[in-house]
């Protein structure tokens, strides 16, 4: 038996994966809707950038997820804990496959400026948030990922402990270092940021 679509808004990632395992393929596109984007944009980050990395570790990941599903044990993991564990450990190989290679991915090339007030905002924003992915790239991987699941991705402490495989009080000091590397990071790029004193 499948469920309406609005219906399946509403469930949990795990009732979501479950019914997918019994054959309900809106089930499937409800949770790929819902988990996709998120798992996308923490790969991105980690990857400093490389979109089209990261589209291949989403992919990955997903498809991981969709051959755990019969064999999915409710109770023991949420499906998004484990899906972020799966990304970081995915993108972690990535990193150190890059390394052995010795490449880096090309940089984007830069945007034409528009003269109108709107884009001048728009290209404020965008310096700054090139320049928090540079910085967030400058981080230890253990540290960025602890800042990037905290801050960015909103997990909790204990969510993130279990992703990382480590203690709650090592997340915090993972996470504490890695805020203020990125504060000594950007400290002096207030102004060219756009940002005025008191801001």
């Amino acid at each position: 038996m499948t469920m309406p679509f609005d219906a399946l808004l509403e469930a949990s990632d795990e009732a979501l994966l479950v019914l997918y395992a019994n054959g309900d393929r809106a089930a499937a596109r409800a949770l790929t809707l819902r988990l996709t984007p998120r798992v996308l944009g923490y790969a991105a980050r980690l990857l400093s950038g490389d979109r089209a990395e990261a589209e291949d570790m989403a992919q990955e990941a997903m498809l991981r997820l969709w051959k755990v599903a019969p064999d999915w044990r409710q109770g023991e993991a949420r499906v998004s804990t484990w899906l972020y564990r799966v990304v970081t450990n995915l993108c972690t190989d990535r990193l150190r496959a890059r390394q052995r290679r010795g490449t880096s991915a090309l940089d984007d090339a830069p945007e034409v400026a528009d003269a109108a007030p709107a884009a001048v905002l728009g290209l404020i924003e965008a310096q700054r948030l090139s320049a928090l992915e540079t910085a967030l790239a400058a981080l230890p991987d253990r540290q960025r990922q602890a800042v990037v699941l905290r801050h960015i991705e909103g997990l909790t402490n204990p969510e993130i402990a279990e992703v990382m495989d480590i203690g709650v009080e090592a997340v915090e000091s993972l996470t504490a270092r890695g805020k203020r590397a990125l504060a000594a990071l950007l400290a002096g790029r207030r102004a060219d940021l756009g940002y005025e004193e008191g801001d």
